[in-house]
């Protein structure tokens, strides 16, 4: 991601500001959703999808006009620097969340976050289903089998569960890519990268893998933190 930590934490003082009560949307839902609404390949304006952001009642309650406008606009930056990225490659880096007591990495809120966005447009994302590749429909189906995971209602067993949820960090990435390459395609011609992109998890370091960098640290705590 091309947003500076600085910007990432402010863009989290501003969502965690906002009614508790109401279930705002954490910076991991956010860089899900907007990572979905720009997968879409329907435009999907602001005025629609910004209120889901806010909280379940769609009302963000801002106690003044200049809050608003700080918290919309860091809202529309992320937006923006997502946008950005999908036009040098398809295979975005998304924002985890971390357990501060286990170091787990929280995937589940990205996927709630991407899902989220899907939601808008039901049947657009059911036609793409229908005439895409395999790859892309397989990409699809391991979105909606995470989030299935993560709502409680998977038929997977635990120890199923157990694997998947090591592997999901990694291979979400892979999901988003795919998805891109069929909903995106003028995206994806834009890249200038692609041809360098990773296309396997095995090209790519694992969230527990030594850093590349040389830090000496995991992947997950260093270049692969947000």
């Amino acid at each position: 991601m091309s947003n500076s930590d600085q910007d990432l934490d402010r863009l989290d003082e501003l969502l965690f500001a906002l009614p508790r009560g109401n279930f705002p949307m954490t910076v991991s839902e956010l860089n899900g959703y907007v990572t979905g609404i720009l997968s879409c390949p329907d435009l999907i304006p602001p005025s629609e999808w910004l209120p889901h952001v806010w909280g379940e009642t769609g009302d963000a309650n801002f106690p003044d006009l200049e809050t608003a406008e700080a918290t919309t606009s860091a809202v529309m930056a992320h937006y923006n620097s997502i946008a950005s990225e999908m036009t040098k490659t398809p295979w975005i880096e998304p924002i985890y969340a971390v357990d501060p007591n286990s170091d787990e990495t929280l995937w589940e809120f990205w996927v709630d976050g991407f899902t989220r966005a899907m939601r808008l447009r039901p049947e657009t994302w059911q036609t793409l289903f229908e005439q895409a590749d395999d790859e892309t429909q397989s990409s699809l189906s391991f979105l909606m089998a995470l989030q299935d995971i993560n709502e409680g209602n998977s038929r997977f067993t635990e120890g199923e569960i157990d694997e998947i949820d090591i592997q999901a960090p990694d291979l979400i990435p892979n999901c988003v890519a795919a998805i891109l390459t069929v909903s995106r395609p003028e995206l994806v011609l834009k890249a200038d990268n692609v041809s360098r992109a990773p296309t396997s998890r095995g090209e790519r370091p694992g969230r527990n893998d030594p850093c590349p960098c040389g830090s000496g640290r995991k992947y997950k705590q260093c270049c692969g933190k947000n």
